[in-house]
């Protein structure tokens, strides 16, 4: 198994690298989203803090249909003033509350190394 650090430097050149199946063994969750805010990738780690099944919620808008608590200018805004200036990078503490008990977590989005594309990294508190 591999140990990857939540909140490195280079944490996005580490999951580039991943399998799926390698990407659900991390021990937070992460979740790969397009400009948009449509799911691309949706790791085991963030269904087990959500509640989420994986494979139910890839394909869906993560601001809109899968976590509409993030919908504010507190997540949302962060992340689409990151993509608008091709550079998001942002650490920052959350709590999810949609359709489940409200958890407190450290959220890190990072823009990918390649293509189009940005990571939500989610770490219970």
């Amino acid at each position: 198994m591999e140990i990857v650090q939540f909140g490195s430097d280079d944490i996005e050149n580490t999951l580039a690298k991943m399998s799926d199946d390698k990407l659900n063994d991390i021990a937070f969750g992460a979740i790969q989203l397009d400009s948009n805010g449509k799911i691309i990738q949706y790791n085991a780690a963030e269904g087990d803090i959500t509640g989420r099944d994986p494979g139910a919620v890839v394909g869906k808008n993560f601001f809109k249909e899968v976590a509409p608590c993030t919908n504010s200018p507190e997540f949302k805004g962060r992340f689409d003033d990151g993509v608008k200036n091709g550079d998001l990078n942002t650490m920052f503490e959350y709590v999810f509350d949609y359709e489940m008990k409200p958890t407190k977590v450290k959220v890190h989005m990072k823009k990918a190394l390649t293509g189009d594309s940005y990571w939500v990294f989610v770490k219970r508190l």
